[in-house]
């Protein structure tokens, strides 16, 4: 996977510039816009990514843009920006899912520490989405009784109590238990109980 762009949006010319410039000499490749309008009309948004954004700008502010790449379930990791540091912003941009919130005038060190930690963030987001996907897929496979046979053996029910919820045969549940492990390709109780809880998070 290619390292993710560090997307930079502020209003401001020549603090975009600078912030450009900086993130280039630390090996970042760097896109440019002057609004978030601008960004998501000509970015992806669902593969991993980093977003340095102004809070304050005239058309769009930098909580919307968090707001709406949350809405779209997008991997990127956001950290805000500004020239006014208000507690009260930075908790509520915390609180939306931005990584980090700085104060201008920005520290070079601090702002390459927050990308790198944003971009890690970012990756494990999107591959969390990868994982997520695939076991939808799997899990789309089953038939509405395997369903339920998966569920209860997931509580850890053995087969005699699963047959005597589901009115069913002892021996039809462990035909559905054996296809279950099979179609969602785990060999043992503990990796189905692992996996569908990862399917419920």
């Amino acid at each position: 996977m290619h390292s993710p762009v560090v997307h930079v949006i502020d209003d401001d010319d020549s603090v975009r510039r600078a912030l450009g410039r900086l993130l280039k000499s630390a090996h970042h490749t760097v896109c440019e816009f002057a609004s978030p309008e601008a960004f998501l009309a000509q970015c992806r948004i669902d593969i991993p990514g980093c977003l340095l954004v102004d809070l304050k700008m005239p058309t769009q502010s930098g909580l919307d843009l968090v707001e709406t790449l949350e809405q779209r379930g997008s991997p990127f990791s956001v950290i805000l920006m500004t020239g006014w540091g208000q507690i009260q912003d930075s908790v509520k941009a915390m609180k939306m899912g931005a990584v980090d919130f700085l104060t201008k005038p920005l520290d070079a060190e601090q702002i390459l520490r927050s990308v790198e930690i944003a971009i890690n963030l970012s990756r494990e987001r999107y591959q969390e989405k990868i994982d997520k996907a695939r076991l939808s897929t799997l899990f789309g496979q089953l038939t509405p009784r395997e369903r339920q046979v998966c569920e209860l053996v997931s509580l850890g029910l053995p087969n005699k109590q699963i047959a005597s919820r589901l009115g069913a045969a002892e021996k039809t549940v462990k035909i559905h238990r054996g296809r279950v492990m099979s179609k969602l390709e785990v060999g043992s109780v503990a990796e189905l109980v692992r996996l569908v809880d990862r399917l419920h998070r």
